[in-house]
């Protein structure tokens, strides 16, 4: 009940609406109420009389209240769909932000199936729930409460009739939603599962394709779809079993009113409007059950999507910003000092373990070492990606979790090692570096991270449509891309996470000159190939999350096993300048990158980079 309190409390500004809502149920039952006293009248007096006049007045009195119920009907609906469709906004928002705020450590509690569902269908339920159910869920207490008032009114002998039908309604309803509202948990869960695998699906897609595994895929969503189908038909086919138990009670109980009611006609205890009232009453207390009846099967199944979002909600982000952060970077220096770090608390094992290292601003750093030796963890420490578990790291002279972090992460730029491009144009892909670079200084940047030897040859030029995930250009082009969106930033750090892998090894080159051109700029290069480190100021050679070696590329050949051992296996017997071209954009010719192809006279980009390529 607290988490739905609080889902409630995001209507806002939508509260004024719920309320009038609800204050024109009220009112439109109350004129619905009326209806069957002056009906009563009309046949107890109006045409026992046979009085004209009067049955004409209370018909009009009957008009003028389904008249004021409809209207008022009308407008609860306008209200009602604001408040609904708001509250539903808010929670999306509300949700959208709060994984924004999140840390790495934070999304890694939740899938991202699970995550898309709680924002759309989850959110959705609620909106359904509270968009069905708003109006029975005021009107059907009302009409129960006033029903009750008036039947008694009208004649008590026959309301307690009607009363000791009661109970069994209320025993049955309760056992129906005690049994269901934990199948409906499932049921989400069982959504994720499917969203899981459409997901999956979609972003290796091409793998999929490849490997010719299209009829497995099938499978395997038909297993999950199954599964969904199957748990939906044992959920509601409990749910639905408050219907048959209302409606046995309903018929019941008028079948006993029309016996002792017209026993009382007999005897003269009872006039034939009285009943006919009576039973309209009798209908609106059972309609009146039937709503609230499935208000709370309602209730119970946004109650699993209401817990859900809330987890959401609740999950409390571990990486925020202290009070009076640092709010510049003074320079580019970095230092770890004895930093150890696992990704979850209850892990056996340290990722990274009693690491102390120190670069110096505008230093360039290479850092070497077999799959899961931590190089990737190592980085993501600098802005605060994740947190040390135990240690300090310093940026700029000072501990990282004294910035705020807009201001480190400013400062601190990173080229995952899985190249992520946006939907949209290279420009605007590029803008997430720097949101206010002018044309010259995009292509500048495309020039540093020899973007230009392809961008001219791209329909359009800046306007080159990427693509869903930048599916319209190769692996190579897509780095240099991340690389140019990177220096649009002008951070003091820079890091490359094993970032030119999918470029030749000239192009490699061409790009380490270019940021070896870059002054005040520290630059931590992951690689896998010696060469694309070797000019550091050191390297780091890491093994299964500790520091085997520190120093230069002389210093480490002469001395340390493991990197004389990478870098015989690297360059024994192979030209370094050797290298498959990179594949061009998809939908055209291939891009040719070798360089034999590249023009180093160019000073600048031509026209057609900036008007509609070639």
């Amino acid at each position: 009940m607290h988490e739905l309190k609080r889902i409630i409390g995001y209507l806002g500004q939508y509260k004024r609406d719920a309320v009038l809502g609800m204050l024109l149920v009220v009112i439109e039952s109350a004129f619905e109420m009326v209806i069957p006293i002056l009906m009563a009248d009309i046949i107890d007096v109006g045409v026992a009389n046979r009085d004209l006049g009067f049955i004409l007045r209370q018909g009009v009195y009957m008009g003028i209240c389904a008249l004021l119920s409809l209207i008022t009907g009308l407008l609860y609906a306008r209200f009602a769909a604001r408040a609904t469709y708001g509250l539903g906004a808010r929670l999306r928002a509300a949700e959208y932000e709060h994984v924004q705020d999140m840390s790495f450590a934070n999304l890694d509690r939740f899938e991202t199936s699970s995550l898309v569902t709680r924002m759309t269908t989850d959110v959705t339920v609620i909106q359904n729930a509270l968009n069905a159910g708003f109006r029975p869920m005021v009107r059907g207490p009302v009409m129960l409460v006033i029903g009750f008032g008036l039947a008694f009114y009208l004649n008590t002998e026959l309301a307690l009739v009607f009363v000791g039908v009661s109970p069994f309604m209320i025993v049955a309803l309760f056992l129906i939603v005690r049994h269901v509202g934990p199948l409906y948990g499932v049921l989400q869960s069982t959504v994720d599962k499917l969203n899981d695998v459409v997901q999956e699906m979609l972003t290796a897609v091409r793998a999929v394709k490849a490997y010719v595994r299209g009829d497995y895929e099938c499978a395997q969503f038909a297993a999950v779809n199954e599964g969904l189908a199957a748990t939906s038909e044992h959920t509601f086919r409990f749910a639905v079993l408050n219907m048959p138990v209302l409606y046995v009670s309903l018929y019941t109980a008028t079948t006993l009113i029309m016996w002792f009611g017209g026993q009382m006609i007999l005897v003269g205890a009872l006039q034939v409007g009285e009943l006919t009232g009576f039973l309209s009453y009798v209908m609106q207390i059972l309609n009146s059950f039937i709503m609230i009846s499935n208000v709370f099967l309602l209730l119970t199944r946004s109650l699993a999507s209401i817990h859900r979002i809330c987890e959401v909600l609740d999950e409390k982000v571990d990486l925020t910003s202290p009070e009076g952060a640092a709010a510049e970077v003074a320079d580019g220096s970095v230092a770890f000092e004895n930093v150890s770090f696992k990704y979850r608390a209850d892990a056996q094992e340290n990722a990274l373990e009693h690491v102390s290292l120190s670069f110096p601003a505008g230093s360039t750093v290479g850092v070497l070492g077999g799959t899961g030796a931590g190089k990737t963890t190592l980085v993501q420490l600098i802005p605060r990606l994740y947190d040390a578990t135990e240690g300090k790291v310093y940026v700029g002279g000072r501990d990282v979790r004294s910035y705020s972090l807009p201001t480190l992460r400013d400062a601190v730029a990173i080229v995952l090692q899985k190249n992520v491009l946006f939907s949209g144009t290279v420009r605007e892909n590029l803008k997430w570096g720097n949101p206010k670079a002018t044309d010259e200084e995009l292509l500048a940047a495309c020039r540093q991270a020899r973007v230009d030897e392809f961008l001219d040859r791209l329909p359009g030029g800046l306007d080159y449509d990427l693509g869903q995930g930048g599916v319209n250009v190769s692996g190579g082009q897509k780095q240099r891309l991340c690389i140019a969106r990177a220096l649009l930033k002008h951070p003091k750090v820079i890091i490359f996470d094993d970032s030119t892998s999918a470029v030749d090894t000239a192009t490699d080159a061409d790009i380490r000159a270019s940021l070896a051109a870059l002054r005040g700029v520290t630059k931590i290069i992951i690689a896998q190939r010696v060469s694309s480190v070797m000019e550091a100021d050191q390297i780091v050679v890491l093994d299964d999350g500790r520091v085997h070696a520190v120093g230069t590329h002389a210093e480490l050949l002469a001395h340390d096993d493991i990197y004389r051992e990478i870098y015989e296996s690297q360059m024994h017997g192979q030209d370094p300048d050797e290298a498959p071209a990179d594949a061009g954009a998809r939908g055209g010719a291939p891009v040719p990158d070798g360089a034999a192809q590249r023009s180093r006279e160019a000073a600048v980009l031509p026209a057609s980079a900036l008007k509609g390529g070639a």
